[in-house]
């Protein structure tokens, strides 16, 4: 019997989803052939909610542009304020800033861990890695009052000052993560089964990353070197010791090892932070929240997420108000230029593993 062509949506209500997203597929039986990416199901518009506020205001908004991952944002936001404004935060509160956006990229690679088992079946693993997840929201409720949305990165510094005994605290759990780690590497990176599912799936060239722009473990799984934490350090990364974990083969399989070599890596970067921590003030003398200006200029920053570089573009005018923000962020092309490319031949239960392989976050899209 011949496979008649037809048409469904995967997602936005499918849990293999990566956020609130539809692909629309055409399928001949199991195999697409055409892939149709489908955005604007969360919450949209950031830049134009930015440039109707004030510099203060808008500060409480951009942790929102990636729900799984606000840190960064807040830190590019923070960044290019104080680059403008003429800004130079404390030692510590450098220190802080690297320390919170590691847990962070630590807690984003547990999500990823947790979507992508799951995209085949490993629930188990799943259950683990939130819950391992869950233990990093514990460090950031104690230390910002928030689990989700930190607003604590805050232009100037940092809100407040570390808790007594929270770098104990921080210190107990990296040494409890390494010894877990090795359990995933057991159930999950190291199964025949993810790996039957994964290697020679989704496969990206060097020459496809370089010449569409990605970023992240999409160009580090396909050979290419590439950190902003290294090629244009920020804060204090170029007084710490860490490697950028790369693979060659360029699949789904070669994707996961990157990401959790790299947890290897943070972790091992959170211990030096740990450390090194001096003691001394978080925040600068702030000019009164209401007569916050920005001068007639612009400026561009950049930070490494857990998914690739993550970059923001931002123009004051004299006023109260930043009159430009643009955001780029690792899924505008991942989730058009790749992903439409890479489903097409790919079967409808290749779909998620795909997905949750490329770091997508729509309302980075839709920004």
């Amino acid at each position: 019997m011949e496979n008649k062509h037809i048409t469904i949506f995967h997602g936005p209500q499918h849990p293999g989803i990566t956020g609130n997203m539809s692909v629309e597929l055409d399928l001949i039986g199991e195999t697409i052939q055409k892939a149709t990416t489908h955005v604007g199901y969360l919450h949209r518009g950031f830049e134009k909610l930015v440039e109707r506020r004030t510099v203060i205001q808008a500060f409480t908004i951009v942790c929102r542009i990636c729900v799984p991952e606000p840190d960064p944002n807040e830190a590019n936001f923070a960044m290019a304020v104080e680059e403008l404004a003429g800004l130079e935060i404390t030692p510590r509160a450098s220190y802080i800033r690297v320390m919170v956006l590691e847990l962070s990229r630590l807690a984003a690679q547990f999500l990823w861990m947790a979507g992508q088992s799951g995209s085949i079946g490993l629930y188990a693993v799943g259950q683990w890695a939130i819950a391992d997840r869950d233990l990093i929201l514990d460090l950031f409720e104690e230390l910002t009052g928030a689990r989700v949305y930190h607003m604590y990165i805050y232009p100037g510094g940092v809100r407040r000052d570390l808790p007594e005994g929270f770098l104990e605290r921080v210190s107990k759990l990296l040494t409890y993560m390494k010894k877990r780690l090795k359990d995933y590497d057991d159930i999950f990176i190291n199964n025949a089964s993810f790996k039957n599912r994964a290697i020679g799936v989704g496969i990206v060239t060097k020459e496809e990353a370089i010449n569409n722009g990605y970023v992240g473990q999409i160009l580090r799984g396909c050979g290419i070197k590439a950190d902003v934490r290294k090629d244009a350090p920020y804060l204090i990364y170029n007084e710490l010791e860490f490697d950028v974990p790369t693979q060659t083969a360029g699949d789904v399989y070669a994707r996961a090892l990157v990401r959790r070599d790299e947890m290897d890596q943070g972790i091992h970067i959170l211990e030096q932070v740990v450390a090194k921590m001096p003691e001394g003030e978080v925040m600068v003398k702030m000019p009164t929240h209401r007569k916050f200006k920005l001068p007639k200029d612009d400026t561009w920053v950049k930070v490494e997420s857990a998914r690739g570089e993550f970059a923001y573009y931002m123009a004051g005018d004299g006023t109260e108000n930043i009159r430009r923000m643009q955001v780029r962020g690792p899924s505008l092309v991942h989730a058009f230029t790749l992903l439409e490319k890479l489903l097409v031949g790919a079967e409808l239960s290749d779909v998620a593993l795909i997905m949750n392989s490329l770091g997508i976050c729509p309302p980075e899209i839709e920004r």
